[in-house]
């Protein structure tokens, strides 16, 4: 049997595909909201907002005493409530598995925070210049990148975060080594940090993400984690990072078969063949993986 067409993604321990299927896939009736409704929505984002980064008892005890004053009515306030962040949870848990299974699908060598200088930007500016530039970068060259941005706890200042592929040959500015002081460990250190992105912006301090390291991409990956479940951060993704790389699947190559709310997935073996089209690519790597077509 060949499970065509198949879906492909890395769950961090194994390679897991969604076999393709003809059937139809059923559209959820459009509810059509009221003015109330859509001002309750956008007073629970509003408050949702402000409180972001607190504790999910607090951000529901905001939720009830504001939206309580327009509902007018306990009972139903607690049960808008819920059914709000309950969803949010939902989003929470689909986000966090796309940005996993893109992170498992990619090849990662750096880990870049970028900061602006006052002399050369204001947090609007730096924004723009700097999407602008990690845009291009990501045409022009090559680069790969999934970030952040971020505001330091003790200034509120804003910066970006993230990890990048960053092909051979494509590093833009000189890398260097810089010894400077660190205001969160009171202690000097080595910095790496980019000549381009520091005459352009202010600052840029890229880490090396080594292979032979597991726990270095483990690290970064953690830290844009914390930003989607504490912050509720909006994830920034380059256009080429993919969610799944479309294969063909040999019955003698799954392990199992699971089955789940959203349909049939089947768990591989770590040395699965890899087949486009009917033509054979070669032991699943991240070389074969460059090789795939690829889908989000």
């Amino acid at each position: 049997m060949i499970y065509g067409e198949s879906k492909v993604y890395n769950d961090g321990s194994h390679y897991i595909a969604i076999p393709h299927t003809n059937r139809p896939v059923k559209k959820k009736a459009k509810k059509i909201e009221s003015e109330k409704d859509i001002k309750l929505k956008e007073m629970a984002d509003k408050v949702f907002q402000e409180n972001k980064g607190k504790r999910k008892k607090e951000k529901v005890e905001a939720l009830n005493n504001q939206l309580n004053e327009i509902i007018k009515d306990t009972k139903a306030t607690k049960e808008f409530v819920k059914s709000y962040m309950d969803k949010k949870f939902r989003n929470l848990i689909e986000r966090r598995k796309r940005l996993a299974r893109k992170i498992n699908l990619g090849q990662w060598n750096y880990f870049c925070t970028f900061t602006y200088d006052d002399k050369k930007h204001n947090e609007e500016s730096f924004m723009k210049k700097l999407k602008n530039c990690l845009k291009k970068l990501s045409y022009r060259k090559g680069w790969i990148y999934i970030g952040v941005w971020e505001r330091s706890p003790e200034k509120n200042r804003l910066h970006f975060h993230g990890i990048f592929y960053i092909p051979e040959n494509a590093m833009v500015g000189e890398l260097k080594e810089v010894n400077d002081y660190s205001f969160s460990t009171h202690k000097r250190q080595v910095t790496l940090q980019n000549t381009y992105f520091n005459e352009r912006f202010g600052r840029s301090d890229f880490k090396r993400i080594e292979k032979a390291d597991p726990n270095a991409l483990s690290s970064a990956t953690r830290y844009l984690m914390k930003y989607l479940e504490k912050t509720g951060e909006r994830i920034v993704y380059s256009k080429n990072t993919p969610t799944y790389f479309i294969s063909d699947i040999m019955e003698e190559d799954v392990i199992c078969v699971m089955n789940e709310d959203r349909g049939e997935k089947l768990i591989l073996f770590d040395n699965f063949s890899c087949w486009d089209e009917g033509c054979y690519m070669g032991q699943v790597s991240p070389e074969v993986i460059s090789k795939m077509r690829k889908a989000n």
